[in-house]
């Protein structure tokens, strides 16, 4: 399970960076409950489209969402190279499906830039912020609030 890092510091933030659809992506550490490998869920008739279904996590039921397909990229055939990302926004637990894990990293404040005006505005829905590197990187800060639908599971 990932905790707090002591790295946060004011002007700084401790995030983890992910794969989608070929694309890259952060959230910040705090909501992340742990990291998991794919495991095949249990379908809810007449859910959206971008939701896979839910896992049993540890006697708690837990909807997962295919990032790819809420964020437009089309949907994410899984397979066991797949990775949830188990968040906790609020009081409610979801997983997040994605490519893969990058790293875990610490980001200046002074990084972090607002999307642009020119961009669709369900991509600055979805987006809260863009992530810049000396390197010309950039990683793409994900507003889980917007992104996340209210599932109507009873998350337990």
């Amino acid at each position: 399970m990932l905790q707090n890092s002591a790295h946060d510091t004011p002007g700084r933030r401790d995030v983890v960076s992910f794969r989608v659809a070929e694309q890259d992506f952060c959230i910040d550490i705090g909501v992340v409950r742990e990291i998991r490998g794919w495991t095949p869920t249990t379908v809810l008739p007449h859910s959206q489209d971008y939701v896979k279904g839910v896992v049993n996590l540890r006697g708690s039921v837990v909807a997962v969402v295919d990032l790819s397909a809420r964020l437009g990229f089309g949907p994410t055939e899984p397979s066991a190279r797949h990775i949830i990302i188990i968040v906790m926004i609020g009081d409610q637990t979801i997983g997040l499906l994605a490519d893969v894990v990058s790293d875990i990293l610490t980001i200046d404040d002074t990084a972090m830039r607002q999307v642009p005006d020119i961009a669709s505005e369900v991509a600055r829905d979805f987006i809260s912020k863009v992530v810049t590197f000396d390197d010309g990187r950039m990683l793409r800060k994900i507003d889980l609030a917007r992104v996340l639908p209210e599932l109507g599971v009873e998350l337990a």
